[in-house]
């Protein structure tokens, strides 16, 4: 029976997915503590970083390690993830800035009245997962991060991820 549209299908997929990773957290801190599930996160998300980053590359056909080649895969994850983003280039494209608006994990966060533990996921879930999107595209690739929406709320209205080749 396939009574279903594409996008009715990746709707399912994607609640799911997120379902599954707040459910699987709240779990293991009920069973092992705060400390423990953020550790165990911490692992999850260092893995899950590269299958999806190597699943981009597959996807998308892309070969290379460009700052470029990065953020055209990274834009699937965003996209698909339904972040509200925009991307700037630098004149020599050695630089991909993401300005993200809204942050489907951190709307999670805020539906589920645990934003006081949005700085210790931004600081130990989203750097080490971000990170591990630019080792799978070389070691010439640096991140930096500039204000972030989860953290930073009264000051800043965005999260600024910066992708950028070393000199």
């Amino acid at each position: 029976m396939k009574d279903f549209e594409d996008a009715q299908i990746a709707d399912f997929l994607r609640r799911s997915y997120f379902a599954v990773d707040g459910l699987w957290f709240v779990k293991a801190e009920e069973r092992f503590g705060f400390e423990e599930a953020i550790a165990l996160d911490e692992a999850v998300w260092n893995v899950m970083s590269k299958i999806q980053a190597r699943k981009a590359r597959e996807l998308l056909a892309v070969t290379g390690n460009s700052v470029a080649n990065l953020a055209r895969a990274f834009s699937l994850k965003l996209t698909a993830e339904r972040y509200h983003y925009e991307t700037r280039t630098d004149a020599d494209a050695n630089a991909v800035q993401f300005a993200i608006s809204m942050c489907p994990w951190y709307e999670i966060l805020k539906s589920s009245n645990r934003t006081h533990i949005a700085e210790i996921i931004a600081d130990r879930i989203c750097k080490r997962e971000f990170a591990g999107w630019t080792r799978e595209f070389g070691q010439d690739i640096e991140i930096e991060f500039q204000g972030r929406l989860c953290i930073e709320r009264e000051q800043c209205d965005k999260c600024t991820i910066v992708f950028r080749q070393r000199a």
